[in-house]
């Protein structure tokens, strides 16, 4: 009995080891993103927060959290707002407005290739 003990004791610590671990490199990472996506930083000082990272990693973190933490979720947020802007507009640019859709119906119409039925179900799928 003790030996198991001995042993869920050493699991759990390892666990506990493994998680720290793996929270430490994500902000590890959140950092080194932070570093490269703010724009008011310039190339050398993202040079200085980079070498810091490597030399001395655990206490450039926590200086980097305390001294520009507040505006990484600002330019998180930003980033963000930037990719689902993009993102939009390039829906916009390939999806087309219902008043081209209408165009390509009444093109298909005066060429014959269409019935007015079926131009009238193409403007109705367009305009809903």
């Amino acid at each position: 009995m003790p030996e198991f003990w001995s042993n869920l004791g050493s699991i759990v610590w390892y666990v506990l080891t493994l998680i720290i671990f793996i929270s430490y490199l994500f902000a590890l990472f959140s950092i080194i993103g932070d570093v490269l996506r703010d724009r008011s930083l310039s190339g050398g000082l993202k040079a200085v927060w980079i070498i810091c990272l490597i030399f001395f990693p655990l206490l450039t973190a926590l200086i980097y959290l305390i001294v520009r933490g507040g505006g990484m979720a600002e330019r998180a947020a930003a980033q963000a707002q930037q990719n689902k802007a993009a993102a939009d507009e390039y829906i916009r640019s390939v999806a087309g407005s219902p008043s081209d859709e209408i165009a390509r119906a009444k093109a298909l119409l005066d060429a014959g290739t269409i019935n007015q039925g079926e131009y009238d179900r193409l403007k109705a799928k367009a305009l809903s």
